[in-house]
């Protein structure tokens, strides 16, 4: 019985989580996630005013819409062709261009050379992780061997102990239900080595991980 009631609890603070971020917009008019973890800020600090970034799982735009004023050009990849018509139409910047395609099987053709990538919660919501990695680097037309970054953020599992426990239970301990996974670091660097990306440094914060990575 009190395991039944414990597995109870643990679901109602998957639901509690679930209702609390759409609530919080209504009330405070956008996510709070975006004052509180600063996480845009991370992207900006580490791109250049002349950096092509390549912007995988672009979503409705909102990274090629933060760095744009602060480089040179940013393509959108999203591989969903609504999400890909919205973005285009809130664009109002010049040197954004939206491309809907599977990253994978981009035509490179379309591209700049590419200085920078940028992956903002994208790696947890594709089950062959490491084959889009291993493409991006081995197929991008990069602008030098020198300026090969990717700038990553991902979600861990180890964020918390509950987080662990209700796996344990049996019970659903993702984030989102469209995560395939969420990252221990060592996973993290065992998918990025195995893709041939090197992790320069790996921050972590709010229980997520922030790296800075090379191809090379």
């Amino acid at each position: 019985m009190k395991r039944f009631v414990l597995k109870r609890i643990l679901q109602l603070h998957n639901l509690c989580y679930r209702l609390a971020g759409p609530l919080a917009v209504r009330v405070e008019g956008q996510h709070p996630k975006h004052r509180l973890m600063r996480y845009k800020e991370w992207f900006l600090d580490h791109v250049r005013p002349d950096d092509v970034v390549l912007d995988v799982g672009s979503n409705t735009g909102n990274m090629p819409t933060l760095i744009a004023p602060n480089v040179e050009y940013v393509y959108g990849v999203e591989i969903d062709h609504a999400l890909v018509a919205q973005a285009r139409a809130n664009n109002r910047y010049d040197n954004v261009e939206y491309i809907a395609s599977d990253a994978t099987t981009l035509d490179l053709s379309l591209l700049r050379p590419i200085s920078v990538v940028t992956m903002s919660n994208v790696l947890e919501h594709i089950d062959a992780r490491v084959d889009l990695l291993s493409a991006l680097a081995r197929r991008l037309p990069w602008r030098d061997s020198g300026e090969r970054r990717i700038l990553i953020r991902v979600p861990m599992i180890d964020r918390d102990w509950i987080t662990l426990y209700k796996r344990e239970l049996g019970l659903n301990w993702r984030l989102d239900p469209t995560h395939y996974t969420e990252y221990t670091l060592d996973q993290f660097h065992e998918e990025l080595a195995a893709a041939g990306i090197k992790v320069d440094s790996a921050d972590i914060r709010f229980g997520e991980i922030y790296a800075v990575c090379h191809v090379g």
